[in-house]
Protein backbone atom coordinates (compact mmCIF):
# COMPACT_ATOMS: atom_id res chain seq x y z
CA UNK A 1 0.00 0.00 0.00
CA UNK A 2 1.73 3.34 -1.31
CA UNK A 3 2.18 5.88 1.47
CA UNK A 4 0.44 9.14 1.08
CA UNK A 5 3.29 11.85 0.63
CA UNK A 6 1.51 14.42 2.61
CA UNK A 7 1.93 11.85 5.51
CA UNK A 8 5.15 11.82 4.83
CA UNK A 9 5.97 15.61 4.40
CA UNK A 10 4.22 15.85 7.75
CA UNK A 11 6.37 13.68 9.47
CA UNK A 12 9.30 14.11 8.07
CA UNK A 13 9.02 17.88 9.32
CA UNK A 14 8.34 16.90 12.86
CA UNK A 15 11.32 14.47 12.83
CA UNK A 16 13.63 17.50 11.52
CA UNK A 17 12.23 19.55 14.49
CA UNK A 18 12.81 16.81 16.74
CA UNK A 19 16.69 16.53 15.74
CA UNK A 20 17.00 19.98 16.17
CA UNK A 21 15.24 20.23 19.56
CA UNK A 22 17.69 17.33 20.92
CA UNK A 23 20.88 18.62 19.45
CA UNK A 24 22.27 19.51 22.27
CA UNK A 25 21.18 16.39 24.19
CA UNK A 26 24.47 14.65 25.41
CA UNK A 27 23.53 12.32 28.22
CA UNK A 28 26.52 10.16 28.99
CA UNK A 29 28.81 12.79 29.09
CA UNK A 30 26.72 14.86 31.01
CA UNK A 31 27.09 12.28 33.82
CA UNK A 32 30.06 11.14 33.59
CA UNK A 33 33.07 11.89 35.80
CA UNK A 34 36.32 14.18 35.22
CA UNK A 35 40.07 12.14 35.40
CA UNK A 36 41.14 13.80 38.43
CA UNK A 37 38.39 11.62 40.33
CA UNK A 38 39.42 8.07 39.68
CA UNK A 39 43.17 9.88 40.41
CA UNK A 40 42.48 11.14 43.91
CA UNK A 41 40.56 8.26 44.88
CA UNK A 42 43.15 5.49 44.11
CA UNK A 43 45.93 7.39 45.40
CA UNK A 44 43.92 7.98 48.94
CA UNK A 45 43.03 4.25 48.79
CA UNK A 46 46.37 3.13 48.12
CA UNK A 47 47.57 5.18 51.36
CA UNK A 48 44.90 3.02 53.23
CA UNK A 49 42.15 5.92 52.92
CA UNK A 50 38.79 4.66 51.82
CA UNK A 51 36.76 8.08 50.93
CA UNK A 52 33.82 8.32 48.88
CA UNK A 53 34.35 10.35 45.87
CA UNK A 54 32.42 14.10 45.66
CA UNK A 55 31.57 14.85 42.05
CA UNK A 56 30.04 17.86 40.85
CA UNK A 57 27.24 18.04 37.61
CA UNK A 58 26.15 21.48 35.97
CA UNK A 59 22.42 20.95 36.08
CA UNK A 60 20.96 22.18 32.62
CA UNK A 61 17.16 23.84 32.37
CA UNK A 62 15.23 21.83 29.81
CA UNK A 63 11.90 22.97 29.88
CA UNK A 64 11.62 24.43 26.61
CA UNK A 65 13.50 21.04 25.01
CA UNK A 66 10.60 19.21 26.93
CA UNK A 67 7.57 21.17 25.39
CA UNK A 68 8.98 20.97 22.20
CA UNK A 69 9.27 17.14 22.59
CA UNK A 70 5.76 16.96 23.93
CA UNK A 71 4.56 19.49 20.40
CA UNK A 72 6.14 17.02 18.33
CA UNK A 73 4.41 13.86 20.29
CA UNK A 74 1.22 15.22 20.06
CA UNK A 75 1.78 16.28 16.66
CA UNK A 76 2.96 12.67 15.01
CA UNK A 77 -0.27 10.31 13.96
CA UNK A 78 0.06 7.44 16.19
CA UNK A 79 -1.80 5.63 13.80
CA UNK A 80 0.61 5.68 11.34
CA UNK A 81 4.29 3.95 11.43
CA UNK A 82 5.97 6.55 11.16
CA UNK A 83 4.09 8.66 13.86
CA UNK A 84 4.14 6.29 16.15
CA UNK A 85 7.48 5.89 15.45
CA UNK A 86 8.54 9.65 15.91
CA UNK A 87 6.15 9.65 19.21
CA UNK A 88 8.16 7.11 21.17
CA UNK A 89 11.82 8.59 20.52
CA UNK A 90 10.16 11.97 21.51
CA UNK A 91 8.50 10.30 24.80
CA UNK A 92 12.04 8.91 25.29
CA UNK A 93 14.32 12.04 25.17
CA UNK A 94 11.65 13.38 27.33
CA UNK A 95 12.54 11.18 29.80
CA UNK A 96 16.18 11.83 29.46
CA UNK A 97 15.64 15.29 29.82
CA UNK A 98 14.51 14.59 33.41
CA UNK A 99 17.06 12.54 34.43
CA UNK A 100 19.43 15.02 33.51
CA UNK A 101 17.50 17.52 35.15
CA UNK A 102 17.93 15.22 38.58
CA UNK A 103 21.51 15.18 37.31
CA UNK A 104 23.32 14.43 41.24
CA UNK A 105 20.39 13.60 43.35
CA UNK A 106 19.12 10.38 43.88
CA UNK A 107 16.04 10.90 41.59
CA UNK A 108 18.29 9.94 38.50
CA UNK A 109 17.28 5.98 39.62
CA UNK A 110 13.98 6.22 38.18
CA UNK A 111 14.63 8.03 35.19
CA UNK A 112 17.39 5.62 34.13
CA UNK A 113 15.26 2.37 35.21
CA UNK A 114 11.89 3.94 32.70
CA UNK A 115 14.97 4.06 30.05
CA UNK A 116 17.13 1.32 30.57
CA UNK A 117 15.17 -1.33 32.70
CA UNK A 118 16.56 -2.89 35.95
CA UNK A 119 18.45 -5.66 37.30
CA UNK A 120 15.86 -8.68 37.99
CA UNK A 121 13.92 -7.71 34.36
CA UNK A 122 12.49 -10.78 32.64
CA UNK A 123 14.15 -11.69 29.24
CA UNK A 124 11.76 -12.32 26.01
CA UNK A 125 9.71 -15.50 25.61
CA UNK A 126 8.96 -15.88 29.35
CA UNK A 127 12.70 -16.76 29.95
CA UNK A 128 15.32 -16.43 33.48
CA UNK A 129 15.77 -12.74 34.69
CA UNK A 130 18.69 -10.92 33.55
CA UNK A 131 19.99 -10.88 36.75
CA UNK A 132 19.97 -14.55 36.81
CA UNK A 133 21.44 -14.79 33.36
CA UNK A 134 24.17 -12.66 34.48
CA UNK A 135 25.23 -14.82 37.98
CA UNK A 136 25.14 -17.91 35.69
CA UNK A 137 27.94 -16.20 33.11
CA UNK A 138 29.57 -15.21 36.24
CA UNK A 139 29.73 -18.63 37.23
CA UNK A 140 30.81 -20.36 34.33
CA UNK A 141 33.42 -18.06 33.75
CA UNK A 142 34.72 -18.14 37.13
CA UNK A 143 34.40 -22.49 36.72
CA UNK A 144 36.81 -21.78 33.79
CA UNK A 145 39.29 -19.75 34.78
CA UNK A 146 41.96 -21.60 35.91
CA UNK A 147 41.64 -23.70 33.31
CA UNK A 148 41.62 -21.27 30.78
CA UNK A 149 44.36 -19.53 32.11
CA UNK A 150 47.27 -19.40 30.19
CA UNK A 151 45.35 -20.38 26.63
CA UNK A 152 45.30 -17.17 25.37
CA UNK A 153 48.14 -15.22 24.55
CA UNK A 154 49.20 -12.70 26.82
CA UNK A 155 50.86 -9.85 24.58
CA UNK A 156 49.64 -6.96 24.85
CA UNK A 157 49.05 -4.02 21.72
CA UNK A 158 49.90 -0.70 22.53
CA UNK A 159 46.77 1.56 21.63
CA UNK A 160 48.69 3.11 18.46
CA UNK A 161 49.22 0.06 17.02
CA UNK A 162 45.28 -0.68 17.23
CA UNK A 163 44.51 2.94 15.87
CA UNK A 164 46.53 1.91 13.14
CA UNK A 165 45.21 -1.26 12.09
CA UNK A 166 41.40 -0.30 13.19
CA UNK A 167 42.31 2.73 10.60
CA UNK A 168 43.16 0.84 7.71
CA UNK A 169 40.13 -1.83 8.13
CA UNK A 170 37.90 1.45 8.46
CA UNK A 171 39.14 2.84 5.33
CA UNK A 172 38.79 -0.61 3.57
CA UNK A 173 35.16 -0.88 4.70
CA UNK A 174 33.33 2.42 4.78
CA UNK A 175 34.45 3.80 1.18
CA UNK A 176 31.38 6.40 0.69
CA UNK A 177 32.52 7.78 3.89
CA UNK A 178 35.52 9.20 6.42
CA UNK A 179 36.29 7.43 9.77
CA UNK A 180 38.48 8.37 12.09
CA UNK A 181 40.36 6.07 14.80
CA UNK A 182 41.58 8.94 17.52
CA UNK A 183 43.50 8.62 20.48
CA UNK A 184 41.57 10.57 24.11
CA UNK A 185 43.43 10.31 27.09
CA UNK A 186 40.26 11.92 29.34
CA UNK A 187 38.53 8.67 27.33
CA UNK A 188 36.72 6.62 30.75
CA UNK A 189 35.73 3.34 28.59
CA UNK A 190 38.41 1.97 26.61
CA UNK A 191 36.67 2.92 23.32
CA UNK A 192 33.95 4.94 22.13
CA UNK A 193 32.31 5.09 18.63
CA UNK A 194 30.34 7.95 16.86
CA UNK A 195 28.89 7.90 12.64
CA UNK A 196 32.59 9.78 11.58
CA UNK A 197 34.91 9.10 14.70
CA UNK A 198 36.02 6.34 17.16
CA UNK A 199 37.88 7.32 19.99
CA UNK A 200 40.26 5.31 21.83
CA UNK A 201 41.53 5.43 25.10
CA UNK A 202 45.66 6.30 25.18
CA UNK A 203 48.20 5.19 27.08
CA UNK A 204 46.20 1.20 27.29
CA UNK A 205 47.03 -2.09 26.36
CA UNK A 206 44.76 -3.92 23.94
CA UNK A 207 44.10 -8.08 23.72
CA UNK A 208 43.21 -9.44 20.70
CA UNK A 209 40.11 -10.07 21.52
CA UNK A 210 39.95 -5.97 22.28
CA UNK A 211 40.84 -5.13 18.91
CA UNK A 212 38.52 -7.95 17.67
CA UNK A 213 35.61 -6.34 19.56
CA UNK A 214 36.15 -2.83 18.87
CA UNK A 215 36.14 -3.64 15.13
CA UNK A 216 32.50 -5.38 15.37
CA UNK A 217 31.26 -3.50 18.04
CA UNK A 218 31.89 -0.06 17.43
CA UNK A 219 32.56 0.26 13.83
CA UNK A 220 30.50 -2.29 12.03
CA UNK A 221 27.24 -1.63 14.52
CA UNK A 222 27.83 1.68 16.44
CA UNK A 223 29.45 3.57 13.83
CA UNK A 224 27.42 1.82 10.69
CA UNK A 225 24.00 2.47 12.24
CA UNK A 226 24.88 5.80 12.74
CA UNK A 227 26.29 6.47 8.72
CA UNK A 228 22.98 4.34 7.84
CA UNK A 229 20.83 6.47 9.63
CA UNK A 230 22.33 9.70 8.15
CA UNK A 231 22.08 8.29 4.57
CA UNK A 232 17.68 8.65 5.43
CA UNK A 233 16.38 10.74 3.01
CA UNK A 234 13.55 11.86 5.39
CA UNK A 235 14.54 10.81 8.96
CA UNK A 236 17.72 11.73 10.28
CA UNK A 237 16.17 11.37 13.60
CA UNK A 238 17.59 7.77 13.00
CA UNK A 239 21.82 8.75 12.89
CA UNK A 240 21.10 9.99 16.90
CA UNK A 241 21.39 7.08 19.57
CA UNK A 242 17.91 8.20 21.58
CA UNK A 243 17.93 6.25 24.76
CA UNK A 244 15.01 3.86 23.45
CA UNK A 245 17.60 2.24 21.18
CA UNK A 246 20.43 2.02 24.00
CA UNK A 247 19.05 -1.53 24.84
CA UNK A 248 18.99 -2.82 21.07
CA UNK A 249 22.24 -0.78 19.90
CA UNK A 250 24.28 -2.77 22.48
CA UNK A 251 22.36 -5.91 22.29
CA UNK A 252 23.28 -5.90 18.43
CA UNK A 253 26.80 -4.90 19.28
CA UNK A 254 27.33 -7.56 21.32
CA UNK A 255 25.91 -9.71 19.32
CA UNK A 256 28.05 -8.72 16.89
CA UNK A 257 30.98 -10.03 19.23
CA UNK A 258 29.21 -13.34 19.81
CA UNK A 259 28.80 -14.50 16.21
CA UNK A 260 32.26 -13.90 15.05
CA UNK A 261 33.89 -14.99 17.69
CA UNK A 262 35.27 -11.77 19.18
CA UNK A 263 33.48 -11.95 22.61
CA UNK A 264 35.35 -14.13 25.66
CA UNK A 265 33.80 -15.66 28.72
CA UNK A 266 35.22 -13.17 30.05
CA UNK A 267 33.73 -10.15 28.63
CA UNK A 268 30.83 -12.29 29.78
CA UNK A 269 32.00 -12.12 33.04
CA UNK A 270 32.38 -8.19 32.82
CA UNK A 271 28.94 -7.44 31.90
CA UNK A 272 27.47 -9.51 33.87
CA UNK A 273 29.45 -8.38 36.75
CA UNK A 274 28.03 -5.03 35.93
CA UNK A 275 24.05 -6.05 36.36
CA UNK A 276 25.31 -7.79 39.71
CA UNK A 277 27.03 -4.44 41.01
CA UNK A 278 24.00 -2.54 40.35
CA UNK A 279 21.32 -4.55 41.82
CA UNK A 280 23.96 -4.20 44.90
CA UNK A 281 23.79 -0.35 44.60
CA UNK A 282 20.45 -0.12 44.62
CA UNK A 283 20.15 -2.36 47.46
CA UNK A 284 21.92 -0.15 49.43
CA UNK A 285 25.95 -1.20 48.63
CA UNK A 286 28.35 2.34 48.65
CA UNK A 287 30.49 3.23 45.87
CA UNK A 288 33.52 1.65 48.28
CA UNK A 289 31.38 -1.37 48.69
CA UNK A 290 30.86 -1.85 44.71
CA UNK A 291 34.65 -1.17 44.37
CA UNK A 292 35.68 -3.72 46.59
CA UNK A 293 32.76 -6.38 44.96
CA UNK A 294 35.01 -5.47 41.34
CA UNK A 295 38.05 -6.25 43.29
CA UNK A 296 37.48 -9.31 44.43
CA UNK A 297 35.90 -10.38 41.07
CA UNK A 298 39.57 -10.08 40.01
CA UNK A 299 39.74 -6.60 38.37
CA UNK A 300 42.34 -4.37 38.54
CA UNK A 301 41.84 -0.94 40.85
CA UNK A 302 42.12 1.25 37.98
CA UNK A 303 39.35 -1.44 35.83
CA UNK A 304 37.31 -1.96 39.28
CA UNK A 305 37.32 2.39 39.48
CA UNK A 306 36.24 2.72 36.12
CA UNK A 307 33.55 -0.13 37.09
CA UNK A 308 32.11 1.03 39.58
CA UNK A 309 31.96 4.29 38.17
CA UNK A 310 29.76 3.44 35.54
CA UNK A 311 27.36 2.00 38.16
CA UNK A 312 27.48 5.80 40.32
CA UNK A 313 27.09 7.95 36.94
CA UNK A 314 24.87 11.11 37.66
CA UNK A 315 23.94 9.61 41.10
CA UNK A 316 24.98 9.81 44.76
CA UNK A 317 27.84 7.52 45.59
CA UNK A 318 25.99 6.77 49.19
CA UNK A 319 24.57 3.73 48.21
CA UNK A 320 20.56 3.21 47.43
CA UNK A 321 20.63 4.07 44.14
CA UNK A 322 22.43 3.52 40.55
CA UNK A 323 22.70 4.75 36.51
CA UNK A 324 21.23 1.49 35.41
CA UNK A 325 22.34 1.51 31.51
CA UNK A 326 24.55 -1.10 31.66
CA UNK A 327 21.48 -3.59 32.09
CA UNK A 328 20.82 -2.70 28.81
CA UNK A 329 24.12 -5.23 27.55
CA UNK A 330 22.98 -8.74 28.75
CA UNK A 331 19.31 -8.00 28.28
CA UNK A 332 20.16 -6.37 24.72
CA UNK A 333 22.76 -9.28 23.94
CA UNK A 334 20.02 -11.73 24.65
CA UNK A 335 16.64 -10.40 22.99
CA UNK A 336 18.60 -9.43 19.55
CA UNK A 337 19.78 -13.35 19.89
CA UNK A 338 16.39 -14.34 19.67
CA UNK A 339 15.11 -11.84 17.17
CA UNK A 340 17.45 -13.21 14.73
CA UNK A 341 16.12 -16.78 15.95
CA UNK A 342 12.79 -15.76 14.85
CA UNK A 343 13.34 -14.29 12.14
CA UNK A 344 14.76 -17.97 11.49
CA UNK A 345 12.22 -20.00 12.55
CA UNK A 346 9.87 -17.80 10.36
CA UNK A 347 11.68 -17.51 7.50
CA UNK A 348 11.78 -14.02 7.86
CA UNK A 349 15.74 -13.13 7.83
CA UNK A 350 16.08 -10.36 5.37
CA UNK A 351 14.20 -8.64 8.50
CA UNK A 352 17.54 -9.02 10.03
CA UNK A 353 18.99 -6.89 7.80
CA UNK A 354 16.97 -3.63 8.16
CA UNK A 355 18.22 -3.31 11.92
CA UNK A 356 21.49 -1.87 10.60
CA UNK A 357 19.37 0.61 8.33
CA UNK A 358 19.68 3.03 11.25
CA UNK A 359 19.52 3.02 15.04
CA UNK A 360 16.21 1.88 16.05
CA UNK A 361 14.79 -0.60 18.09
CA UNK A 362 13.35 -4.19 17.45
CA UNK A 363 9.51 -3.14 17.93
CA UNK A 364 10.53 -0.22 15.35
CA UNK A 365 11.57 -2.73 12.42
CA UNK A 366 8.72 -5.27 12.59
CA UNK A 367 6.32 -1.84 12.53
CA UNK A 368 8.30 0.26 10.11
CA UNK A 369 8.97 -2.47 7.82
CA UNK A 370 6.15 -1.72 5.21
CA UNK A 371 7.98 1.83 5.16
CA UNK A 372 10.75 0.64 3.44
CA UNK A 373 8.78 -1.69 1.07
CA UNK A 374 7.09 1.92 0.51
CA UNK A 375 10.11 3.82 -0.19
CA UNK A 376 9.71 6.48 2.91
CA UNK A 377 12.95 4.59 4.70
CA UNK A 378 16.03 3.75 2.91
CA UNK A 379 17.57 0.15 3.10
CA UNK A 380 21.07 0.37 5.00
CA UNK A 381 24.16 1.37 2.62
CA UNK A 382 26.47 -0.46 4.59
CA UNK A 383 26.27 -3.71 6.44
CA UNK A 384 28.37 -5.76 8.63
CA UNK A 385 30.77 -8.72 6.48
CA UNK A 386 28.64 -11.28 8.71
CA UNK A 387 25.42 -10.05 7.68
CA UNK A 388 26.40 -9.82 4.26
CA UNK A 389 27.71 -13.84 4.35
CA UNK A 390 23.64 -14.87 4.63
CA UNK A 391 23.86 -18.84 4.52
CA UNK A 392 26.81 -18.72 7.18
CA UNK A 393 24.47 -16.73 9.52
CA UNK A 394 21.46 -18.93 9.07
CA UNK A 395 23.47 -21.73 9.43
CA UNK A 396 24.50 -20.92 12.73
CA UNK A 397 20.91 -19.53 13.66
CA UNK A 398 19.58 -23.31 12.35
CA UNK A 399 21.83 -25.02 14.44
CA UNK A 400 21.48 -22.99 17.83
CA UNK A 401 17.66 -23.03 17.17
CA UNK A 402 17.90 -27.00 17.20
CA UNK A 403 20.61 -27.27 19.87
CA UNK A 404 18.10 -25.48 22.25
CA UNK A 405 16.03 -28.14 21.78
CA UNK A 406 18.60 -30.30 23.94
CA UNK A 407 18.20 -30.56 27.44
CA UNK A 408 21.65 -29.93 29.03
CA UNK A 409 20.27 -31.39 32.35
CA UNK A 410 19.32 -34.61 30.98
CA UNK A 411 22.75 -35.47 29.02
CA UNK A 412 25.16 -37.85 30.99
CA UNK A 413 28.57 -38.35 30.13
CA UNK A 414 28.50 -41.57 28.60
CA UNK A 415 25.13 -40.43 26.32
CA UNK A 416 28.02 -38.42 24.68
CA UNK A 417 30.17 -41.32 23.67
CA UNK A 418 29.45 -42.39 20.43
CA UNK A 419 29.50 -46.37 19.48
CA UNK A 420 31.54 -45.88 16.41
Amino acid sequence: MPLDPRTLEHHAALDARLVNAVRGLRMLQAVSWPQHVQQDFLAAWRSGRSVLPQVRYEVPELAEVRRELAAIAAAADGDEPLGLYLRRTADSWSVATQLLEAVGTADVTQHSVRLFGRPGDRLPGDGPSNLEAARHFIEVADELDQELHGAEADYVLSAETVQGELQLALERFFTHHTVTVELDPDLIAKAAAGPTRIRLRSGTGFSEYDRHQLLEHEAFVHTLTGLNGREQPHFKSMARNSPRVTATQEGLATFAELVTGAIDIERLKRISLRIVAIDMAMQGADFIEVFRFFLGAGQTEADSFASTQRVFRGVPTTGGVAFTKDTVYLHGLLSVHTFFRWCLRHRRLPLTRLLFAGKMTLQDVFALEPMFEAGALAEPLYQPPWVQRANGLAGMLAFSLFANRIRLDRVEADDLVLGL
